[in-house]
């Protein structure tokens, strides 16, 4: 080849050698060039391009270390992977469309809390204290900030009953990466996941290797035999709504200790009940026999991505050596954040306001689906979960979708159980945009 279809820049700030390159790389790849093709010689194309033949030389010498040319002794320089070469020959990528943008839907979902505006102060304030404050030279403290963790062990002890010390706390990115660093100490075998149950966490347990055992989710568990642990929501039985009963509770540890399983209790919205005091944890019966995970999603924020989690002490050793080696924690930056949110009241003044939100919203979802469903358990926290046929639930959210708002089907929290509906969530839109998909599910179900 005497020459190239190649243009470089002067103006573009990278070196003239690194545009070259790359202007080679993509004729390759665009098949502008083919395997086998020969490179024009250094200085010949020096010369077209108005360069130093260094310039050329460096651009070679890139692409000959990347694989994109070889050398052939006395022969000059070619596009690899022709006769003699030795690449097979390169592939041309497909190109990848830009996608459209989707319109933006409002969700009304079991995990988009309201948060009160009012409170914004003390949000701002918090992420100004992180930019101030001195981050650590190193990988931090993999258990997290022991300021967060004391102030967590506070907030346990007072508004879920758990007694614990900063020491037995170990902050996570959320209860999804507490379960998987949980499975990472626990044996290889089965994890029981209650049905219909919290999707991420078929996921987590799925993804770790294991076969997921369905519990059903309104029965008492009488066998976890074979089981390593057992993942369960009692304080608000995800998506349901029902809350554990106390004799359930006891018969769930009593089969956990008989058959040598961990309980891995989710506490994601405890805080959130307004018909009745928020119900203590599970960990409060056995602590060496449940694993408690909490959250920061549905009070705060579910991007913020922060959780904590109470471990029985004969797996805390094994537990932090995991996280240790993969580094895996929560980012510094937040951690230092939620010092500020929880020391100055942001998080106890964010539950307030919800909880009286919610509490005022859920009577105006009930009024206007009670006629067409049947609530599958009490409404609490920022969700409510409608039993009804499945077509006249698909009918439902396809109308919801349409007018700008996200339900989700029932169906799609189930794996062997025959349970179909909605779950109707209040906590994302305003009130305006409540009224307004309340009246398009009401008029779809009413047609229907």
């Amino acid at each position: 080849m005497s020459t190239l279809p190649v243009r470089l820049d002067r103006a573009d700030p990278r070196p003239l050698g690194t545009q070259l390159a790359d202007r080679v790389r993509q004729l390759v790849l665009d098949g502008g060039l083919a395997p086998g093709d020969r490179m024009p010689a250094s200085r010949r194309l020096a010369a077209d391009l108005g360069v130093s033949r260094s310039v050329v030389e460096q651009a070679f010498d890139q692409l000959l270390a990347e694989g994109w040319l070889e050398a052939r002794r006395g022969a000059g320089t070619w596009v690899a992977g022709g006769p003699g070469g030795r690449a097979a020959g390169l592939a041309r990528p497909a190109r990848r469309r830009t996608p459209r943008a989707e319109r933006e839907l409002v969700m009304m979902d079991a995990g988009t809390p309201w948060v009160d505006p009012r409170h914004a102060a003390v949000w701002r304030r918090a992420w100004r204290e992180v930019s101030s404050a001195t981050p650590p030279r190193g990988y931090d403290d993999p258990r997290g900030l022991p300021e967060l963790r004391a102030l967590v062990a506070e907030r346990l002890g007072r508004t879920r009953g758990l007694a614990v010390d900063a020491d037995q706390v170990r902050v996570t990115s959320g209860t999804g990466a507490g379960l998987r660093h949980l499975l990472a100490v626990l044996p290889r075998e089965p994890v029981a996941v209650e049905d219909p149950g919290y999707r991420a966490a078929v996921a987590t347990v799925r993804e770790s290797g294991r076969e997921v055992r369905d519990l059903p989710a309104l029965e008492p568990v009488h066998d976890l035999a074979g089981c390593a642990a057992a993942y369960v929501t009692p304080a608000h039985q995800h998506p349901l709504g029902r809350v554990m009963p106390a004799a359930d509770r006891l018969v769930l540890v009593a089969t956990a200790r008989r058959d040598g399983a961990l309980v891995v209790e989710d506490d994601y919205d405890s805080e959130f009940r307004y018909d009745v005091a928020p119900v203590p944890a599970l960990a409060t019966l056995d602590r060496e026999r449940v694993a408690y995970l909490g959250t920061a999603s549905k009070a705060i924020s579910p991007s913020l991505r922060l959780g904590w989690s109470v471990v029985p002490d004969a797996l805390l050793d094994a537990y932090d050596a995991h996280r240790s080696l993969t580094h895996d924690a929560p980012a510094w930056p937040v951690q230092r954040a939620m010092v500020t949110l929880l020391r100055d009241g942001y998080v106890d003044a964010v539950v307030r306001s919800a909880r009286r939100v919610y509490a005022e919203r859920a009577p105006r979802v009930v009024a206007a689906l009670e006629p067409f469903a049947e609530l599958a358990g009490p409404v609490a926290g920022m969700y409510s979960t409608w039993l009804l046929p499945h077509a006249r639930a698909v009918r439902a959210r396809a109308a919801a979708e349409r007018a700008g708002f996200r339900v989700n089907l029932l169906r799609d929290y189930c794996r062997t159980a025959r349970l179909s509906g909605l779950v109707v969530g209040f906590g994302g839109p305003s009130d305006a945009e409540l009224d307004q998909a309340l009246a398009v599910l009401v008029s779809a179900l009413d047609r229907s």
